[in-house]
């Protein structure tokens, strides 16, 4: 991390202007943004043997803007070595040019007395600064990481496993300038006081009945919000008794958390909402607030509720939310529930679940798309056991200064 000041001051004036003068200042801030990943290889004996220049590839992680991933060699990356050495890299994964970064690659000791072997570039000055990667697929790492004989004695493997932690320290520049005010602006309350209206119940102009509970709310509100419930309140085919509605299919306490969100937008805590700690009735009320969002039209709110389900995946779960993904057109949250099925250490116990007997039914289109996920699951796993040819991930020298791009 650095600082660069530039200090510039105005000519003296003249002996006929004005007595006072004036100075600005700026500051340069050049600083990393930093991120790290831990990457297991379980299986390490059934690795070896995959041949020289093949390797086994993390998932991709973010860091300072840009996606990463760490690639392992257990024969070693260049047929000099003659698979004397495993081979360790990190290499840029998302397009960039000339993104300069710090790296740290890391073996850990399993053993518990924290022996680590640690290649850093954090915490000390490096005479050509931080390392420049051109391209998508560029790499930084050492051919002669590790010897394989010492590694294969050591305490870095363990139950034929090893785990490697990168950290990637990516270089940002901004300049700051003087500040020409300093007064302090709240943030925007406006949600607390619409919170507060629908608490009070005052000015409320309707109701809604719902599993026998009545809601009070106010047109206005409701429609700035929805245009469904503007088209129900206000517009040309709207419901003749506005005074109370009735609304079918949906559960009083979802629809409580609906006008919840519409006037303080944001959710409601799940937990004290269900009056329950189970992970299970958060996910469940989610699925609901979902279905109800996309039935009323709010966005943000069905986003919210698909970004919770995305964090909520588990085996029990996992398939229905699918089918309530496919329903209601959640791309993202289909993607991560059929990621999630097709891993080899879940499908079996999904596909056992009553979820899964209702996926079936309702959407039975998604079985397909299931398959295909299942294959490239697969096809992932040979490539991460090293059956792609050396040209496609062309690395350094010895030490990792040269870098050359990876072809996709």
């Amino acid at each position: 991390m650095g600082t660069i000041s530039f200090h510039r001051e105005l000519p003296k004036p003249s002996t006929s202007s004005s007595p006072t003068s004036s100075s600005t200042s700026s500051t340069s801030r050049t600083e990393t943004v930093n991120g790290s990943h831990e990457f297991k290889i379980k299986g390490y004996s059934l690795a070896k043997g995959m041949g020289v220049g093949k390797y086994m590839a993390s998932d991709t992680f973010m860091v300072g803007g840009y996606e990463w991933a760490i690639y392992f060699y257990p024969d070693g990356k260049s047929a000099e070595d003659n698979a004397t050495y495993v081979s360790l890299f990190i290499a840029l994964a998302s397009e960039g040019t000339d993104v300069r970064a710090l790296f740290e690659l890391t073996l850990l000791d399993q053993s518990g007395k924290d022996r680590h072997k640690v290649h850093s570039h954090f915490g000390r000055m490096l005479e050509s600064g931080p390392y420049t990667l051109k391209y998508r697929g560029s790499m930084w790492g050492y051919k002669r990481f590790f010897k394989r004989t010492l590694l294969e004695t050591s305490d870095y493997l363990k139950d034929d496993c090893l785990s490697i932690r990168c950290c990637v320290g990516v270089v940002k520049s901004h300049t700051e300038g003087p500040k020409i005010y300093s007064i302090a602006v709240p943030p925007s309350d406006i949600g607390q006081h619409f919170g507060k209206l629908l608490e009070s119940g005052k000015g409320a102009d309707v109701k809604f009945e719902v599993d026998g509970e009545i809601f009070d709310a106010h047109k206005l509100v409701l429609a700035a919000r929805s245009p469904v419930f503007r088209a129900q309140l206000f517009g040309p085919l709207k419901d003749q008794n506005t005074q109370s509605i009735r609304v079918e299919d949906v559960e009083a306490p979802v629809f409580k958390a609906l006008l919840h969100f519409i006037y303080w937008d944001a959710l409601p805590d799940m937990e004290e909402l269900m009056g329950s700690t189970s992970k299970w009735a958060s996910t469940l009320v989610a699925q609901h607030l979902l279905a109800a969002a996309d039935r009323y039209a709010l966005e943000r709110m069905r986003l919210l509720c698909e970004a919770k389900l995305c964090e909520g995946v588990t085996i029990n779960t996992v398939a229905t939310t699918l089918a309530l993904a496919e329903q209601h057109n959640c791309l993202h949250l289909k993607g991560v529930c059929l990621k999630f099925i097709a891993l080899p250490e879940n499908l079996k116990a999904v596909m056992q679940t009553d979820g899964f007997e209702y996926l079936k039914g309702s959407c039975p289109g998604v079985l397909t798309e299931l398959l295909q996920y299942v294959a490239k699951i697969g096809e992932h796993s040979v490539i991460s056991c090293g059956y792609r040819k050396e040209g496609s991930l062309d690395g350094s020298d010895v030490n990792g200064r040269r870098v050359k791009p990876r072809l996709q």
